[in-house]
């Protein structure tokens, strides 16, 4: 259960790992869930797991939140190793299941105050908690009510604010926006963001909503098959899928050629004087491409830059057929240079 804003996503500086894991493995008889995972996730920032429905992420949730035993690697979160510490991970996370862990039979306070119970609260500072979270979630109103009367988005938000009862470090969102409509899931957005920029807490996503991931994660890995197979910011993970291109448009013919001549890579379209430039979107492709033409003395009329979306990128990455027996590899992003262009 846990917290966010649609605006640009929160950067995340150097600070010590938050969560940590070296080579987790998991698997069931021969079906291998798992296959040698690492992961360095800073403290205060968000964190996306994307991959089609198998790839293992719920695993990856349920052993760093101690459910789950790995078959080999070890973690530690915030400090606390996996293994050996198990208590002391618990102290510190927060879990949102993809199913709602709410009591359909008690209030919404009553839920909350359940929570308090369970996390050995002191009976004023349980009360004063769930009316905190409940003023915080816009609950309040509600709060008389039982979990059965509320709508998808209401419940969510309330197994949101269970989870942060024990006021965790750490919050494990396992699909926590499946089901609710558009203006629900942005609520969910913001309430995450206000989590992590206004009281330092780190957010381990995982998602189907590519958008969602774009929107929240400061860094996002793609997992398939059980392995992390990319691995960096959004804009990085959209320039390791081809089709990113530069459109220049021309005022005649005669420059379009000019360009043509400059730009031999270049797709030209005569009827609507444009030149479609291979490119990766990035400020350095984009600088060379209008030095080449202000070097030339080709005047431009209007460019546009277009670039691969997360769709793009999980479609093209994910779904071929599970590696050969070897060691794990993680795409790198490659750094943007002029000769890209």
């Amino acid at each position: 259960m846990t917290a966010a804003q649609t605006s640009a996503p929160t950067t995340a500086t150097a600070k010590s790992p938050a969560i940590s894991a070296t080579g987790l493995r998991k698997s069931y008889g021969d079906k291998v869930v798992l296959d040698g995972i690492d992961l360095d996730i800073a403290e205060g920032s968000v964190f996306a797991l994307l991959g089609p429905n198998g790839a293992g992420k719920t695993t990856t949730v349920e052993i760093l939140s101690t459910l789950l035993r790995p078959d080999a690697g070890t973690a530690r979160i915030v400090g606390h190793d996996l293994a050996r510490d198990a208590e002391g991970v618990r102290s510190s996370i927060g879990v949102t299941g993809q199913f709602s862990a709410v009591d359909n039979l008690l209030t919404a306070e009553e839920n909350l105050l359940l929570m308090a119970d369970l996390y050995h609260l002191a009976r004023p500072e349980g009360r004063r908690r769930a009316t905190e979270l409940l003023r915080r979630f816009e609950l309040s109103d509600a709060a008389g009510r039982t979990a059965a009367t509320f709508s998808g988005g209401m419940r969510r938000k309330l197994d949101l604010a269970m989870t942060l009862v024990g006021d965790p470090q750490v919050i494990f969102l396992d699909e926590p926006t499946t089901g609710l409509d558009p203006r629900s899931r942005r609520t969910m957005w913001d309430i995450i963001h206000s989590l992590v920029k206004d009281e330092g807490v780190t957010v381990f996503l995982t998602t189907q909503y590519l958008e969602e991931a774009d929107q929240l994660a400061d860094r996002i890995a793609v997992l398939d098959h059980g392995r992390l197979i990319a691995e960096g910011t959004a804009d990085e993970l959209k320039r390791l899928v081809p089709g990113g291109h530069i459109q220049v448009r021309f005022a005649g013919i005669r420059d379009l050629e000019a360009a043509a001549a400059i730009f031999s890579t270049a797709a030209r379209d005569e009827e609507s004087l444009t030149l479609r430039i291979p490119g990766d979107g990035s400020v350095t492709g984009l600088r060379a491409v209008l030095d080449a033409l202000e070097a030339t003395g080709v005047p431009a009329e209007s460019l546009t830059v277009h670039t691969p979306d997360l769709d793009d990128v999980f479609l093209t990455l994910t779904g071929r057929p599970r590696p050969v027996d070897g060691p794990a590899t993680t795409t790198a992003v490659p750094v943007p240079s002029k000769e890209n262009v």
